[in-house]
This record gives structure tokens, sequence and C-alpha cells, in this order.
């Protein structure tokens, strides 16, 4: 049989609830206080990580200045020049990438925490309407409902009880209290945390423009180095000399690795050794298809005297994707003065393409590549005056001309 006093409480309890009930609810609203103390906690951290982050990408922008004064050194080696300004470029070709992720990633914690904002402010809100309805009730009939408790009481314990339910309940309205202040202050430190993510992307995004025109300068200045090199040559015979002479190293770069090429063939004819099959090249850089120098003759842009140009130069922006144009395996990704960043691919029977003066390269020496498979991004490295690909076909230990295989 229950006993007189738990009934009297669980009466009592009853009671409170029902007041409870009929005055606030926090129906909907799961943050409680140890939660939104951790949550508080975490937003602090993120305001910090936000601060050093930007920091962090100002201490890492080039110094175009200091890397001016350490190529000047180099200016009476055109090749030293050219490989060590590359080597910059490369640089700071990474760092626009790496702030191109920041960015895109900065975008989707702006998106994610701007969410988080609209939660916080709709339980803020939500706490607050409930607080003032608690308010109002109290106000208009606290202490006559405490008094009328205190009325009903029969004997002493039970008037105990009903004090006791009477501080449970003001422990409750404090709680409830609390619970708002930490809801306000976490949204304010939401707040913050989004404004310096704002400012982090803004910032990313100010120095992507800084260092793509630490890119563009650097590439100009190559240029003109390039150009200049047959003005500083008053013999017109010397220039053309260290013309062929620069070919001479390509052709003989290429030739080294088609004849490791067809020694690696020998030892694998068992394994019946790859074969082209006669199908059709796809357009190593589909986005650019202008062709600014065409295979064949030409007249050289600063000697002056028919040349041969055994390939031909598509004019695309840096970071354009360069594409495999055949199904092959990549016999060369490397750098060389003259040709920059190149691939060099065998399709089999004796065929093979080049692509030179890549940006950066996606493939690596020995790996098996599809056609239409990105292997680099155009860029302006080696003896180039400007972004694009140099795409060229060789059949046989010679230049043929590209026309021949693609579409």
């Amino acid at each position: 049989m229950i006993s007189t006093t738990f009934g009297k409480r669980i009466t009592g309890s009853v009671l409170v609830l029902c007041l409870l009930a009929g005055t606030v609810s926090f129906a909907g609203t799961p943050v409680r206080a140890a939660v939104t103390a951790e949550s508080i906690k975490k937003k602090e951290g993120q305001i910090k990580d936000a601060k050093k982050e930007r920091d962090s990408m100002k201490s890492s922008l080039t110094d175009l200045q200091s890397v001016k004064k350490s190529l000047e050194k180099e200016k009476s080696d055109l090749n030293s020049y050219i490989t060590k300004l590359d080597a910059n470029l490369d640089d700071i070709q990474k760092k626009i990438q790496d702030l191109g992720d920041k960015i895109e990633q900065k975008e989707k914690d702006i998106e994610e925490t701007t969410a988080e904002l609209e939660e916080d402010i709709r339980i803020q809100n939500e706490q607050y309407e409930a607080m003032k309805k608690r308010i109002r009730f109290m106000y208009e009939r606290g202490d006559t409902l405490y008094f009328q408790l205190l009325l009903e009481t029969g004997t002493f314990s039970d008037m105990l009880n009903k004090v006791e339910y009477i501080e449970e309940l003001s422990a409750y309205d404090k709680g409830r209290l609390d619970e708002y202040i930490a809801q306000t202050e976490l949204t304010t430190l939401t707040k913050e945390v989004l404004e310096e993510e704002k400012k982090t992307l803004d910032e990313a995004k100010a120095e992507v423009v800084i260092e793509e025109g630490n890119l563009q300068t650097l590439i100009a200045e190559k240029n003109t180095e390039v150009t200049k090199l047959s003005a500083n040559i008053q013999d017109k015979e010397a220039a053309i000399a260290e013309y062929e002479k620069q070919i001479a190293e390509e052709n003989a770069t290429i030739a080294a690795l088609e004849k490791a090429v067809e020694a690696e063939k020998a030892e694998l004819a068992a394994q019946n050794a790859r074969k082209y099959d006669g199908g059709m090249f796809t357009f190593p850089c589909p986005s650019y298809t202008r062709i600014s120098d065409d295979y064949g003759m030409r007249m050289h842009p600063t000697l002056g005297i028919q040349k041969m140009h055994n390939g031909i130069d598509l004019a695309a922006a840096s970071g354009s994707a360069i594409l495999a144009a055949y199904d092959g395996k990549v016999v060369a990704a490397a750098y060389n003065s003259t040709m920059g960043n190149y691939v060099m691919i065998s399709h089999g029977s004796g065929l093979y393409t080049i692509y030179m003066h890549a940006s950066s390269l996606s493939v690596s020496t020995g790996a098996e590549v599809t056609k239409g498979q990105r292997i680099g991004s155009v860029g302006s490295t080696g003896r180039s005056t400007g972004p694009h690909l140099h795409f060229g076909v060789r059949l046989n230990g010679s230049y043929v001309s590209p026309w021949n295989y693609l579409k």
C-alpha cells in the first residue's frame, strides 16, 4: 500500500509538472548547459584557428623582389636562369593551387557556419519566447501561487514538501536562464566565427590575385630574356647556332629516350610489345584549339629566318588541362631547360607524342595512360615566350606532322 507521504509527494510532483507545462516549454530545444559549454569552447578555437590561418597565408606569400634579386645572378647563363625561374614559377603555381583549395574549403565552412548560426538564432529566439511567458506568468500569479500551495498543506511534513517543490521550480527557472545566457554567448561566437571565416576567404582571394600577378611578372621577365637572346649576340650566325643547339639538345634527349624504349622492347619482345593500332588521336588541349604556331617551315619569331617547327603550338591559358592524345606508356615525365616540364608517351610501333612547357605534370615515368587522361597543365616553362602547349609527334626517330593523327 502506498504511504501517505509518498502519495503527497506524487501529487506535489504532478502539480509542479503541470505548472511547468502550463507556463514554459523547451520542447524541441536540444541545447543544454554542458553541451553549450563544449560548443562555446569549440567556437573560440575556430576563431583562433581562423586568425592563425590568415597569418600563415600572409607569411607564405612570394617575396617577388627577393626572387628577382636571386635571378639576376643567373642571367649570364640563359639555361641556368630559365631553370631557376621555372622552379619559382612552379612554387607560385603550387601556392595558387593551395589558395584555390583553401577558398573552396572556406566557402564550404561558411555555408556550414551560416546554417549553424541560423539554428543557434532559432534556439535563442525559442528560449527567449519561453522565458517571456514564464516571467509573465510569475509576475501575474507567482506570489499568489506559492501562497496558495502553502495554504493547502495539511501537515508540517506536507508544507516541507511544498517548499521543496517551490525550490525545484525556482531551480528550474534558474537553469533555463543559464541556458539562455549560454545560448546567447554561443550565438554571438558563431557570428564571430562566420565573420572570421569571411575575412579568411577574402584574404585568400586577394592573395590569389597577388600570386597570379607574381606569376605573370616572372613569365614576362623570362619572355624578355628569351627574346633578347638573339639581340644580345651581335653575330647573327651565332644566334642561329644557339637556336640549332637548343633544338639539337631537345632531339638528343628525346632520341636517348627512344633508344632506351627500343632496348626495353627488345627485352620484352617475347611478351608481345605494344603496337599502335592506327586509331586517331584526341586533341591534347581540348579547351583551346587555336594554333599559334603550326608544324612545318616558318619564319622564326626572333631570328628572322626560315626554320623548321617540329610540332604545333596550342595557345592556352596557364593551368589548362593537357591530355594524353592516345593510350600509351609514359617514358619520360621530367624537366629540361629548353622543353621545360615535358611528357613523352610511347604508343607502340615506334610512335611517340611529346608535350612541352607544362606548368606542372600529373603523371610520372612508367605510368600507363589512356586516351584523354590528364597528364599535366599548360604553362610557360623552358624556352617559352608565353603560356602554350607544344605538341610533337615522332615516328621511327623523326618528327612527323601531328595532323596525320589528329581528328
